[in-house]
């Protein structure tokens, strides 16, 4: 198995490691109720995708 010569530089292996980071994940908002939801997601407060309901919030809690 090869192995490197020499050391890498943190010069070096920061800039290989520059596009590492997370990215914030993009927010969009429901069209029905105006909650804050992922984008081609279904809304957790409401229930509804692209304009038709997918999943009701019909269950009662004790």
């Amino acid at each position: 198995m090869a192995l490197p010569k020499r050391r890498h530089s943190h010069a070096r292996t920061h800039k290989r490691r520059s596009h590492d980071a997370l990215k914030a994940t993009g927010v969009s908002v429901c069209s029905e109720c105006g909650e804050p939801k992922e984008p081609h997601r279904l809304c957790a407060s409401c229930g509804k995708y692209n304009g038709r309901t997918v999943f009701t919030l019909d269950a009662e809690v004790e």
